[in-house]
């Protein structure tokens, strides 16, 4: 047993610090990239994004069955298999001394890159923050994610506020929001679709029966893949309550006003919306600036003056952002991204990222670490001659 288990170890090593490993593993890689480019034609690039490069394994099916299995592996795949190969080999085959100096730092660069690419991809995250001029907020948006907002607001000066993600909204079922005192059924969900007034004498059915429902329809839509548009969710909700039913509730990023019910006394406030993450910090547009070359329509700068105030420290700053001068503020950067056309709002877009140093360290380590195999291996070659 002991044999089969060493021999069985034996084998699982040689596999991982294979060289043939990495020639399969990089020919896989740029098959993926092919092919991933091509689908962002028909599947758009966040989808294709999602399903080829940041997923162990791509499904296929039939177009119209239920069912797809396995045909090809992912980028989270190759890449893990990339990086262990990488390892495996580094301490299998290199033993280090100051003549492998060189080659150990070009290494564990490249070890750092394929490691800081897994980390941007699983906590890094986008979003946008969108200011009118004088307006101040304290949270941005990710407009390609909605979540269900159900806001206790019968204190004026606080709002309670349970927010339901989008996922769990897809799931239909029965969601308890926080410690209040009633439930959410999901009765139905769009994950794309359009809200239109219902005529008095339409032979459609009402889309809720409480709030804007009674004179709204819903119909769903074909899931967008474009660039420029995105998805708008809607669903259908019952709020429940241990004495029965309150009715049915249309929500919907296209009803802009949130709902209102009362319940043992107090007021609840239910509305669809992008999904927020809040700061504890805010951001005011004091003036957005577009200028243009002379004489000419051309863009030449666009500029958004801000100021950040932070109640928790006392600190009130303001901070011109413009084009390739981004705010870097508590472990986020703020670029100038977009703005309105009446040239009174600006579109920043937020980024979290906290491995963005790690591509920057490892292209710097893995220059250092040619540079300095080079420099030994010239130094070794001008002594031998010198000798001789």
């Amino acid at each position: 047993m002991l044999i089969s288990l060493d021999h069985f170890l034996d084998r699982l090593i040689r596999f991982f610090t294979s060289l043939r490993l990495t020639v399969v593993c990089l020919a896989l890689a740029l098959l993926l990239v092919f092919f991933g480019t091509l689908a962002q034609v028909d599947l758009g690039l966040y989808k294709a994004q999602n399903e080829f490069f940041r997923s162990f394994l791509i499904y296929w099916g039939p177009k119209g069955a239920s069912w797809k299995v396995p045909v090809f592996p992912g980028g989270y795949l190759i890449g893990g298999v990339l990086l262990i190969n990488l390892v495996a080999s580094q301490f299998q085959r290199f033993v280090f001394t100051a003549s492998k100096i060189g080659l150990w730092m070009v290494h564990v660069g490249l070890i750092l890159l394929l490691l800081g690419q897994l980390l941007t991809d699983l906590l890094s995250r986008e979003s946008t923050l969108h200011l009118r001029e004088g307006e101040a907020r304290n949270y941005s948006e990710t407009e390609r994610e909605a979540e269900l907002a159900v806001s206790d607001v019968t204190d004026p000066a606080t709002d309670k506020v349970v927010v339901i993600p989008q996922g769990a909204l897809a799931g239909e079922k029965s969601i308890r929001p926080g410690d209040l005192p009633f439930t959410v059924q999901v009765k139905q969900y769009f994950g794309n679709s359009v809200v239109e007034d219902r005529a008095a004498e339409a032979a459609q059915p009402p889309a809720a029966t409480q709030g804007i429902g009674p004179r709204a329809t819903v119909k769903e839509l074909p899931r967008v893949t474009e660039m420029d548009r995105r998805d708008v969710p809607s669903a259908v909700v019952e709020v429940v309550t241990p004495q029965g039913s309150l009715g049915t509730w249309l929500v919907s990023e296209f009803v802009e006003q949130p709902q209102k019910f009362t319940l043992n006394n107090r007021t609840y406030e239910l509305a669809m919306r992008p999904r927020r993450h809040y700061k504890p910090y805010s951001i005011q547009l004091l003036k957005f600036q577009h200028d243009v070359y002379p004489g000419t329509d051309i863009p030449k700068n666009f500029s958004s003056r801000v100021l950040l105030q932070r109640p928790g420290t006392g600190e009130k700053r303001e901070v011109l952002i413009y084009m390739n001068s981004p705010l870097r503020y508590a472990g986020e950067t703020y670029y100038q991204s977009g703005f309105d056309p009446d040239n009174h709002g600006t579109i920043l877009q937020v980024v979290h990222n906290p491995s963005w140093l790690t591509p920057y360290f490892s292209c710097v380590l893995v220059g250092a670490g040619l540079v300095a195999q080079f420099a030994t291996h010239l130094l070794g070659f001008a002594r031998k001659r010198r000798t001789a």
